[in-house]
């Protein structure tokens, strides 16, 4: 087996640790409080009806967590269309260029007809050398998240958020109703040692997963708020009247839809119902003349226009919206450059990493 082979093999493998650390509590933790807790102590004092209502509670809040972070994990990144990736000829052109100037004007070719409207702060076409396609706009790399090991991206952005929100919800429902028996143990009013062992594990880890994820929930719905990914909130996409961390902004109820999507039946269940394509979206300057923008201060005709636009029907398919449209436009030093479309997420794909 070849050493790079080896090497990927055991990056898929350690890639699981995490997720199944975290199966290993979320088992742990029903049998602490379904068995232990509910079946063995509360029902044992004669409060049934309790022991009911915390039963259907937690199941309710146990599957819903379960649901989310088993679509997080197992829902495939999504890819580009076909149109991003070079055709034979362009790629044996590409490979036979060591100029980069060169590799960019090939690249940029390719990019014409593309739905690429933002760049880097360098000016170049974003390429995947792995994957051999262009990158989408909003696309940033291909590494995965350690705790769901897969790419968070367009396909599974919203069943990531849910399995934070339903963490959340689980953990602090949990917290919240073993606090009395957790005071109990501090009492000497618990006489089960083993009750007394899982009751205090169960609160001290439920309290602080609920913290620690308390904290990355709060993050990622300031993105969705935003309509940022998180690359982006460190570095902003550069559209072709500069750098602009608003620029995919279309106020806050509007960048939320993006995620969940129209219709609210759906919002709190971990299915597909995420607004667009993931390769191409909504932008503040849809519909807006960029001869007429350069005419004057580009940043402040586009702050101008409002965080509340109209939800377009066809986001940036406009040819003089096209970011690569006017070749002006990327001239630096009299020298032309090429540019860049930034994608979404997930394993160069089409996916949006919040």
């Amino acid at each position: 087996m070849a050493p790079w082979t080896l090497w990927r093999c055991c990056q898929r493998v350690v890639g699981w640790v995490p997720v199944l650390f975290i199966a290993f509590v979320v088992a742990w933790s029903y049998y602490a409080y379904v068995v232990v807790l509910c079946v063995c102590t509360i029902s044992r004092s004669a409060e049934n009806g309790k022991t009911v209502v915390y039963l259907v509670a937690f199941h309710l809040f146990f599957v819903m967590f379960v649901w989310s972070y088993w679509m997080t994990i197992f829902t495939s990144p999504a890819t580009p269309s076909k149109e991003f990736y070079l055709s034979t000829s362009e790629k044996e052109a590409y490979i036979k260029e060591f100029s980069q100037e060169r590799q960019q004007e090939i690249l940029r070719r390719a990019a014409r007809d593309l739905p690429i409207y933002t760049t880097t702060a360098s000016k170049t076409i974003r390429y995947c050398e792995k994957c051999q396609l262009i990158k989408p706009d909003r696309a940033h790399h291909c590494s995965a998240c350690d705790t769901v090991n897969n790419c968070v991206g367009f396909s599974n952005y919203k069943f990531f958020m849910l399995f934070l929100l339903y963490s959340l919800l689980y953990c602090l429902f949990i917290a919240a109703t073993v606090l009395e028996y957790f005071i109990k143990f501090w009492t000497n009013e618990l006489t089960d040692t083993r009750a007394k062992f899982h009751i205090l594990f169960l609160f001290f880890v439920s309290a602080m997963f609920f913290i620690s994820v308390l904290s990355l929930f709060s993050y990622h719905c300031w993105l969705v708020g935003k309509n940022r990914t998180t690359v982006e909130s460190f570095r902003a996409p550069t559209f072709s009247y500069g750098p602009d961390g608003n620029g995919f902004s279309l106020g806050c109820s509007k960048n939320w839809r993006q995620v969940f999507g129209d219709e609210k039946k759906y919002w709190l269940l971990p299915v597909f119902s995420s607004l667009g394509d993931g390769c191409s979206f909504p932008a503040r300057l849809v519909g807006m003349d960029p001869e007429q923008a350069s005419a004057t201060n580009q940043n402040d005709h586009a702050r101008s226009i409002g965080s509340n636009p109209p939800f377009p029907t066809r986001p940036l398919s406009e040819s003089k919206n096209r970011l690569l449209d006017t070749e002006s436009q990327w001239l630096d030093n009299g020298a032309e450059e090429g540019a860049v479309r930034s994608g979404t997420n997930n394993h160069v794909t089409v996916a949006v990493e919040n």
